[in-house]
C-alpha cells in the first residue's frame, strides 16, 4: 500500500510505538541508550522503505526484536574480545590461578548453563528474567543454573554434584568460592 507522504505513517507510528519498543529492548536486556539506538535504527529503516508495510505496527515489532538481538550479540562479541585483549596489557592477578581455573571450567560447560550462569551471576538477572532472555521456562533457566554449578564445583574440587547447591563444603576462597549459588526458585 503506497502512501503518498511516506514519512506520515512513519510519523504516526513513531508515535504510538517507540515508548513500547524501548522498554521492549529493555526486556531483551539493552540498556536504555541501546534500546533508543535500535529504534532509531528501525525507523530509519522504515523511512527508506518505498511503501508502508501492509501492518506497519507488526513490522516495526519484528525488525525492532530482530536488530535488538543482532545488537546484543555483537555486544557480547565485543565484549569477549575486550576482555581477551585485556589479559595482553594487564598483569596477572595474584589468585593462585582460581579464576583462571573457574573461566576454564566455565568456558567447558554446555553453551545454555554457561549463559545462564554469567546472566545470573554476572548480570544479578533473577531466573524469570534469564528465561525471557534467552527463550526458555524459569524452572528451565534455574535447572540449567543448578546443574552447571553443579559440574563446576566438581570440576573445581568443591563440592560434590549430588550435594544441594546451597550447602558449602569448602572453605571461603577456595577455588570454587569464585562462584557463588543462588537462592532456590519459589514456587508461583
Amino acid at each position: 500500500m503506497a502512501s503518498p507522504e511516506p514519512a506520515s505513517w512513519c510519523a504516526a507510528l513513531y508515535a504510538d510505538k517507540a515508548a513500547e519498543l524501548l522498554l521492549y529492548g529493555r526486556a531483551l536486556g539493552l540498556g536504555h541508550g541501546e534500546a533508543e539506538d535500535v529504534l532509531h535504527d528501525v525507523f530509519r529503516q522504515l523511512l527508506e522503505l518505498p511503501a508502508a508495510p501492509e501492518n506497519p505496527a507488526h513490522y516495526a515489532v519484528r525488525a525492532f526484536r530482530n536488530r535488538a538481538l543482532n545488537h546484543r550479540r555483537g555486544r557480547w562479541r565485543r565484549l569477549t574480545r575486550e576482555l581477551e585483549s585485556a589479559r595482553w596489557f594487564e598483569p596477572p592477578a595474584a589468585d593462585g590461578g582460581r579464576e583462571a581455573a573457574a573461566m576454564r571450567c566455565l568456558a567447558e560447560l554446555p553453551a545454555e548453563q554457561r549463559e545462564v550462569i554469567v546472566l545470573k551471576l554476572w548480570h544479578g538477572l533473577t531466573f524469570e528474567a534469564v528465561g525471557e532472555l534467552t527463550g526458555v521456562s524459569p524452572h528451565t533457566a534455574a535447572g540449567r543454573y543448578r546443574y552447571g554449578l553443579a559440574k563446576l564445583r566438581t570440576r573445581l574440587g568443591g563440592a560434590p554434584a549430588t550435594e544441594s547447591p546451597h550447602e558449602r563444603t569448602e572453605q571461603p576462597g577456595g577455588a570454587a568460592g569464585v562462584l557463588a549459588s543462588a537462592p532456590a526458585l519459589r514456587a508461583a
